[in-house]
């Protein structure tokens, strides 16, 4: 225990048993408390309450209210902007030790609370009653922010998107009076709170209340036992990873492979192909790196999972002309995957726990970062993957870990009408990722500037962002851009909403009136206000 002055020190406050710990300026954990997993954000608030129950999240949260403090809330994970760490932000909100997954046979649904990270659920999940989430690839992403987004991941082609399976959502709300209190809602259609559950179906954290706990059950499930109620990920799964060396590309063979790759998804991007529920990431490091990396997943048991795999990569290597060879170093945020050279059988949760660890650079606790990103609808035009090879191989821009990254999408996600949830791209067959990561402030300017660069480049024709139309269908909220808001950057004539959200945007404004009148819930690019 820290032996400070109170101004210094923890101030514990007991509700049931527990006790919030309120962490202040001067406290040896302060700094540990108010830095991102980004670390270009760093912020001063007043204090950092760590919570452990939903009635702690009430009181501190009414509490802030009260004193006219400007709130902020850290989930289980990590964000890309400066949604939370920022000077504005008087109060921190930390859930990360709200973390239980759990059964709840009232609603016969399980039970996630928002500060639980990815890996924790998925563990806590097939452990103990054999169901998963078609959720994210990185093991610390924090289930607050990744459900509200409308998180995907390497399942998410055959099972949807995580909140395809979200039944309800429990959130501390601040109502127009003032008061603090925490509202249920679910997907019921009789649910007087049923808005609150869809804007927690896509519509973004941080907009328009506490999350405290998810509930999740698949909307087909049937009989009584827990089991039955959620998806049932693959027992196994084949696992492949192969490297293409940067040496055996020129421009001609760098857009066959990116060409070849859309090509492969506009054909298979619907339940009905047999490779449906195929994953692939195309990993784009500059040439810097070395290589060019494809890892894939599927179910081991669709017939002939093997040879699909192998058909696959045959297609997308073959039109370019080079040899694939084993990842025998990093791509993207992946580490060496050898021995995956030939797809290999693997256990799910075996899968899950290798691919979500394997990724040294988002285990740096200096990590700095910027990141942009993309729906596509269509593959790249030729003149977007040249502008992609451009920048990938730039001399004076050498930073081995810069990556673009696509990542298989559509199929189950796109059978979902999408006026279901508030996760409006339902008709896109890739999302694309645009990303650089550093570790000192001298670099920040160089990896901000390539990023805008690249990703102004391939998307020129729009304005330099992805606007819904034919080929594009806008950005991903949980990869949040700061440049979106800025008009020089963004000169797409889409709005920041338009670009997230689409024709969703005035819904989700109206849900905020009715549920955060007072604006108390925002952040710089927060559903506003109607």
């Amino acid at each position: 225990m820290n032996t400070r002055s109170d101004v210094a020190g923890p101030v514990a406050e007991s509700i049931g048993g527990k006790a919030i710990t309120t962490v202040l300026p001067g406290d040896d954990r302060y700094q540990e408390l108010t830095v991102g997993h980004n670390t270009r954000w760093v912020g001063t608030p007043d204090s950092v309450k760590v919570v452990h129950t939903a009635g702690q999240v009430v009181q501190a949260v009414q509490e802030a209210v009260n004193a006219n403090k400007r709130i902020a809330v850290r989930g289980g994970g990590h964000c890309y902007a400066d949604f939370v760490f920022n000077p504005a932000v008087q109060t921190v909100i930390d859930m990360t030790q709200l973390d239980e997954v759990s059964y709840d046979p009232f609603t016969k649904s399980f039970v996630v609370e928002a500060g639980s990270t990815l890996l924790h659920t998925y563990q806590a999940l097939y452990k103990g009653w054999g169901v998963a989430l078609p959720a994210g690839l990185c093991y610390s992403v924090g289930i607050g922010g990744h459900i509200s987004g409308g998180g995907f991941g390497l399942l998410s082609r055959q099972y949807g998107v995580t909140v395809d399976h979200l039944y309800a959502v429990e959130v501390v709300t601040v109502d127009r009076h003032g008061r603090a209190r925490c509202v249920m809602a679910t997907r019921e259609k009789r649910d007087p709170n049923r808005e609150l559950w869809w804007a927690h179906t896509g519509g973004g954290g941080g907009n328009f209340g506490v999350v405290t706990r998810y509930f999740f059950r698949s909307p087909d499930a049937t009989g009584s036992a827990p089991a039955d109620q959620l998806m049932t990920p693959p027992k196994d799964v084949y696992l492949s990873a192969v490297a293409l060396p940067w040496a055996d590309f020129d421009q001609e063979k760098f857009t066959a492979l990116v060409s070849h790759y859309g090509d492969w998804h506009e054909r298979n991007s619907t339940v009905e192909s047999r490779s449906h529920g195929l994953t692939s990431l195309l990993v784009m490091n500059t040439r810097a790196d070395g290589v060019i990396g494809i890892i894939t997943q599927l179910d081991a048991s669709v017939p002939g999972a093997q040879q699909l795999i192998e058909s696959y990569l045959g297609e997308i290597t073959s039109a370019a002309g080079v040899t694939a060879r084993p990842l025998t170093q990093s791509v993207g945020e992946q580490g060496p995957l050898p021995a995956f050279f030939t797809p290999r059988k693997l256990p799910w949760l075996t899968s899950v726990r290798m691919l979500g660890t394997n990724n040294p650079e988002l285990t740096n606790p200096t990590l700095r970062s910027a990141n942009k990103s993309a729906y596509h609808r269509e593959g790249f035009t030729a003149a977007q993957a040249g502008a992609l090879y451009k920048h990938l191989t730039r001399p004076d821009f050498t930073n081995t870990v810069a990556n673009i990254m696509l990542f298989g999408y559509g199929s189950k996600v796109n059978t979902v009408p999408e006026e279901a949830t508030a996760c409006a791209q339902r008709t896109s067959i890739f999302k694309a990722l645009y990303a650089t990561q550093w570790s000192t402030p001298a670099d920040d300017a160089r990896n901000t500037a390539w990023l805008r660069e690249v990703y102004g480049e391939v998307y020129s024709a729009t304005g330099g962002y992805p606007v819904p139309n034919a080929s594009t269908d806008g950005c991903y909220v949980n990869y949040p851009d700061l440049d979106i808001t800025d008009p020089a950057q963004n000169t797409s004539g889409a709005r920041w909403s338009t670009l997230y959200y689409k024709n969703h945007y005035p819904r989700l404004q109206q849900i905020k009136k009715a549920y955060d009148p007072r604006n108390v819930f925002r952040h710089s690019q927060s559903v506003e206000l109607p």
